[in-house]
């Protein structure tokens, strides 16, 4: 049975021991040792399972926000540069909103 990452970290110590017994992998040896973080680490090498989520933006073109975040990136530090504190707090104001749509579009 395959399994992800998700699935395991919510199994408990036990469910996890039996899950690696099954297993003839040198990453799981010792498993009865092992602490439910290491068991985790060890049995996601083992079956090849990526130990991060990965998340999608849905809706919005992200590539072209993260463009505009560096634009006003570049905005802002020219601003502070020239030492224009209404304009550096224009930019930052507008770089937390494309922030802020790109988090809500996250799944």
């Amino acid at each position: 049975m395959s399994y992800t990452y998700k699935e395991l970290k919510k199994k408990t110590l036990a469910e996890l021991k039996e899950i690696a017994k099954g297993i003839e992998h040198e990453a799981v040896q010792g498993y009865t040792q092992l602490n439910k973080d290491h068991l985790l680490e060890a049995l996601c090498k083992a079956l090849n399972i990526d130990m991060h989520e990965h998340h999608e933006v849905v809706g919005v073109n992200k590539t072209e926000i993260k463009s505009q975040i560096k634009k006003f990136k570049a905005v802002r530090d020219k601003a502070l540069k020239e030492k224009d504190p209404e304009a550096a707090r224009k930019a930052r104001k507008k770089i937390k909103k494309l922030k802020r749509t790109l988090h809500r579009a996250t799944v």
